[in-house]
């Protein structure tokens, strides 16, 4: 593709993008890993939590795939509210889960990520691979950075998984590295449970 042809394309996707995200309301987004089967505790916590996140007026946005999207999806229809999905194509479309009821499909994923980024003041991130803590990091470092000037809500959902992560950036990026400050360690929040990640966006919703 010539790169008239592509930047064309970009500039349409994230009009499309931003067109679609500004008619999302009260909303939060649910990331986590396309691999945890339905068995695994934390699909039925985010499943759980998107219940009560319905039930509470919030849109539930995910990428749409199967695991932690598709239990969020799940739940958030369970909980009468809106399932939404921002949908990527990697080497082919990524499959909608069947309950996503609001979609849109991006062939650049950095345009994605911008998209999400801007669709949601709260992010909920379980246990995942490779792009979850891709994601991850890249909410906090915008915040950090102050490129989301909205107050935002991030939370992370299972100790045993995210503990080593933040024990790591604790002792060898702050205290040993000074790579980071210590307010960019109180970015995000520990939980363990979906009542305890409900508990947190109820009481940034009263600020």
């Amino acid at each position: 593709m010539q790169n008239g042809k592509r930047i064309s394309k970009i500039t349409a996707e994230f009009k499309r993008g931003f067109n679609f995200v500004s008619g999302i309301k009260k909303a939060v987004a649910i990331l986590g890993s396309t691999r945890a089967p339905e068995k695994d505790r934390y699909y039925q916590e985010a499943r759980k939590l998107a219940i009560m996140l319905a039930k509470a007026g919030y849109a539930v946005i995910t990428g749409g795939g199967p695991g932690i999207m598709e239990a969020a999806n799940k739940g958030a229809l369970e909980g009468g509210g809106e399932s939404v999905a921002l949908n990527i194509k990697l080497r082919e479309w990524q499959k909608i889960n069947r309950f996503v009821k609001k979609s849109i499909g991006f062939d650049y994923l950095f345009v994605r990520k911008v998209m999400f980024s801007f669709a949601a003041p709260i992010y909920i991130f379980f246990p995942g691979g490779y792009g979850t803590l891709d994601e991850f990091f890249e909410m906090i470092m915008l915040v950090q950075t102050k490129e989301i000037r909205h107050p935002v809500l991030v939370i992370t959902v299972d100790k045993n998984y995210w503990t080593p992560l933040f024990s790591w950036l604790k002792k060898e990026v702050y205290k040993k590295r000074k790579a980071i400050s210590k307010n960019d360690l109180k970015i995000f929040h520990l939980v363990d449970s979906a009542k305890e990640a409900f508990e947190l966006v109820k009481r940034h919703g009263n600020h």
